[in-house]
């Protein structure tokens, strides 16, 4: 049966408790997934080793068994140097390679080049170090690569994941347990959100848009047309926005003016529109440019389901009714519908999920019956005696392997934007534990420490040009300027700073990010711009120090 693909995680949460090595790769986990990272933390108490792959040495490096302070935006170089010593050494799984992928040569051509020590030059991290951790994934029974946005927000960000999905074809460790590859999504339904077609190269169910079977599914059961051209994803929708292309615009839970990058363009092109709705639970600044705002209930009063990172899809059931005049937004989604000239006569989310079982073979067997009893499935459940799936792809281990799993190589490149004379330090964003992507939801915690936005600098940089930790400083990049607080702190290596997104009202970062854009996912390049500091009403810089 074909599993289809929405970037799901291979593996299962328990797996993390059962393997053998996690390679943990431009991932806070413990700050950002605090939830998986107990499951690492188990594994860990279970021998399991855990390797820190980040610029930052974040806190949970110190239950690392390895740190690789990899500098930003050369992920691409390390993982081709591992591939390089794997290869090198003998230690690639041959039978498996042979038997389930296809481009191997084209790979090994590739990082012919990536010898540790020439990675050790761009990325930063010994040679040692990356032979020894090249040793530990490809000889590990059972090992997992686990990434998140310090992987894909980067202008080449699909290339790498390619370069991290290149090991685990090389050394076998997929579709097997306790072998996975595991993209950790930043919210509670993210996974739900494109499993239910919220892309635009996606029907429902993860169907391609051009595959005709499932487009003839889908026109066969909402009765109308799929549209022949496929949709535009966000970057190219703002594009579009600021051609005026695109005059009108919808926008469902998403705050964009203040979490998309280049901030001050993404107001300039919202300025642009000559209608936007805004369906959300709080006013968010997006919703105060909004000619109407649809008041929607929140996740306590809302009925349906939920798609969490390893593909579990769990029951959401209303503990309290929504305040005022806020609905459940297939509610409102089915009355604008309507008024549009729609029939549709949806009664409840559980109607809605019956159809979606039709138009998605990966969902057929789950039923709210089945979720209510056994607290969630995983997908694919192909029918009502599929126990749902723990992982994905042992396919490739079969005798029926299928489609092949193809390699594709990829080169390093540096960021889109990086330090000069100018500009000489670069900016890296994050999330931090406490608070949640732009703040509406929690930026009113009054007993939080440290409920404030600082830019986090190494203490040599600090020392360099007499910063003082808790000093007003203005960051600047092309685009922009913010006045932040200085925090000293040897998380971050000298040259790189790190500011969150939490605190647009005191400190608006994506005012300072680059929207430099990966062309094949239109995700912007949140994880590096170029920022020179200034003190406050002073007009000496940190760049003229250096």
């Amino acid at each position: 049966m074909t599993v289809f693909g929405t970037g799901a995680a291979t593996g299962s949460y328990d797996e993390l408790e059962n393997t053998d090595v996690i390679l943990v790769w431009g991932s806070n986990t413990q700050e950002c997934h605090p939830i998986i990272f107990n499951h690492m933390r188990r594994g860990i108490k279970n021998g399991v080793k855990m390797v820190v792959i980040d610029p930052r040495k974040i806190d949970q490096t110190k239950l690392a068994h390895k740190y690789l302070p990899v500098r930003v935006g050369t992920d691409i170089a390390l993982a081709n140097a591992m591939g390089n010593v794997i290869i090198e050494e003998g230690l690639v799984n041959l039978k498996f390679i042979q038997h389930a992928t296809k481009e191997f040569q084209l790979y090994k051509d590739a990082v012919k080049q990536y010898t540790p020590e020439y990675a050790e030059k761009i990325t930063g991290v010994p040679a040692d170090d990356i032979r020894e951790i090249a040793r530990l994934y490809a000889t590990a029974e059972k090992a997992t690569i686990c990434w998140t946005l310090g992987i894909t927000e980067h202008h080449n960000g699909t290339e790498n994941v390619f370069s991290l999905i290149n090991l685990a074809l090389l050394t076998g460790h997929i579709g097997k347990y306790g072998s996975a590859l595991n993209p950790l999504r930043g919210q509670n339904n993210v996974q739900g959100g494109g499993d239910m077609g919220a892309l635009p190269n996606r029907l429902v169910g993860g169907w391609d848009y051009d595959d005709p079977q499932g487009r003839e599914l889908h026109q066969r059961v909402w009765g109308t047309p799929i549209p022949e051209e496929m949709g535009k994803h966000q970057t190219l929708m703002l594009d579009a926005m600021e051609k005026k292309e695109i005059r009108a615009l919808y926008v469902i839970g998403e705050n964009p003016v203040q979490s998309d990058a280049d901030g001050n363009y993404v107001q300039k092109v919202f300025n642009n529109l000559e209608f936007l709705v805004v369906q959300d639970i709080l006013m968010t600044k997006t919703a105060m440019l909004a000619d109407v705002v649809l008041p929607a209930t929140g996740w306590a009063e809302n009925d349906g389901t939920i798609t969490n990172s390893e593909r579990r899809i769990q029951r959401v059931r209303p503990a309290l009714k929504g305040p005022g005049l806020a609905r459940h937004d297939h509610v409102i989604v089915q009355d604008i519908a309507n008024k549009m000239g729609a029939n549709w006569s949806y009664q409840s989310a559980e109607e809605i999920w019956e159809e979606i079982r039709i138009l998605a073979p990966n969902f057929a067997g789950i039923t709210y019956k089945r979720i209510d009893k056994e607290g969630g499935l995983q997908w694919p459940c192909y029918d009502e005696n599929h126990q749902g799936t723990t992982y994905l792809h042992s396919r490739l281990w079969s005798d029926q392997v299928g489609m092949k799993a193809r390699f594709v190589p990829s080169h390093y490149q540096p960021p889109a934007e990086v330090p000069d004379q100018e500009y000489p330090l670069t900016l890296t964003t994050g999330r931090r534990l406490q608070f949640y992507n732009t703040g509406v939801q929690t930026r009113y915690y009054k007993k939080v420490k440290n409920a404030e936005e600082a830019l986090e600098i190494h203490p040599d940089d600090a020392a360099l040009f007499e910063f003082h930790d808790g000093e007003a400083v203005r960051v600047t990049s092309r685009r922009g300027s913010v006045v932040t607080k200085i925090r000293i702190s040897k998380k971050q290596p000298r040259g790189l700073v790190f500011m969150s997104f939490h605190f647009p009202d005191q400190a608006n970062t994506n005012l300072l990010t680059n929207h430099a854009t990966d062309p094949l996912a239109g995700t912007a390049e949140f994880k590096a711009c170029a920022v020179k500091i200034e003190k406050v009403g002073d007009d000496t810089s940190l760049s003229e120090a250096h």
